[in-house]
């Protein structure tokens, strides 16, 4: 989790609900109740204590339902950020995959992920046009996270927009000044076809109103300010993909990198080429010219692939053993 500098200055039940402690303390002790004989082998204490580590290095939300990576703003920016790393080779690749695809790959992560998040998503990427068109990684990835991160936000944003759009007073709880009902009335009177979108300026201040009383996550007002000034009227979609592309956005949100680092992961790149390199050491790499008894002799041989499992394993056990790696490649 992200530490809190201001934390000190926060009483008890304020530091409890920004850290959302009690929700997984709660999940914690439901999960040693569920897998009580499993856990009770190596102890209570060192069970929460692997809990709580899992929780701050991020590995807690991998295959769990969607009630819980959704729960809180620290599984959701964790969830963003195991998605970008599992599947980060697609961009790099240059693959472009239909939304079918990319719900496939959130759920081989959360079996339950729904569809209906991903299909939202692509509406971003595509302007509600056509959401069975192919989409590359790099638009999926951070239209997804405003879809995902901001999920209760865009939702009352939607509501609003639709308001506005339909020339109706938006439902929140800013009082309009009389300039800005002049201008709902004007635009509610044009054509539909002679305009797009809304007008920014009342979309701007209706979505302040709601920033203010609003209980859930939501961008900074700078960033909302700097992108719907930026232009007279805007379309909801037009607004999210701006969102999707604000750098500010996304370092305030924290599980990616900006785009221009978004397929690099030295880390990843260097146990990817570790992991080739050992497949590539193979029976059929010998010499052609060896003898029959020479090629019997190797084909008793460990295969690297049927030992790179073996290997994997080996290499996190803590007693440190190399025998069976070393047999394979003597």
């Amino acid at each position: 989790m992200k530490m809190n500098t201001d934390r000190f200055s926060l009483t008890v039940d304020e530091y409890l609900a920004e850290t959302n402690v009690v929700f997984y303390l709660n999940d914690a002790v439901t999960q040693l109740l569920e897998h009580k004989e499993e856990y009770s082998q190596f102890g209570v204490v060192r069970y929460f204590a692997e809990y709580f580590t899992s929780v701050k290095n991020g590995n807690h939300v991998l295959f769990r339902e969607f009630s819980y990576i959704k729960a809180t703003p620290h599984n959701r920016e964790t969830f963003i950020h195991i998605f970008w790393k599992c599947f980060r080779q697609i961009g790099k690749n240059g693959d472009l995959l239909a939304m079918s695809e990319y719900s496939s790959l959130l759920q081989l992560l959360c079996p339950d992920f729904p569809t209906e998040m991903v299909q939202n998503t692509a509406r971003i990427v595509l302007t509600d046009d056509a959401t069975d068109c192919l989409m590359s990684f790099s638009d999926f990835i951070y239209s997804f996270q405003i879809q995902f991160y901001y999920e209760e936000f865009v939702e009352s944003v939607s509501m609003i927009y639709e308001d506005l759009l339909s020339g109706k007073s938006p439902n929140t709880v800013i009082v309009p000044t009389s300039t800005s009902v002049e201008q709902l009335s004007s635009a509610a009177n044009e054509e539909p076809d002679a305009q797009e979108g809304v007008d920014s300026s009342i979309f701007c201040e209706c979505i302040e109103g709601l920033c203010e009383r609003f209980k859930h996550k939501f961008p900074s007002i700078v960033a909302i300010k700097e992108i719907l000034e930026s232009s007279q009227r805007v379309s909801f979609y037009g607004f999210l993909m701006a969102l999707a592309k604000h750098e500010g956005v996304n370092q305030d949100i924290n599980a990616l990198p900006n785009k221009s680092d978004l397929l690099i992961d030295p880390e990843m790149d260097q146990e990817l080429e570790r992991l080739i390199a050992q497949v590539a050491i193979s029976p059929t790499s010998n010499n052609s010219s060896s003898s029959a008894a020479g090629q019997k002799e190797t084909s008793k041989k460990a295969s690297p692939r049927k030992s790179l499992h073996q290997r994997k394993r080996i290499e996190m056990e803590s007693d440190g053993s190399t025998e069976e790696t070393d047999s394979s490649e003597n």
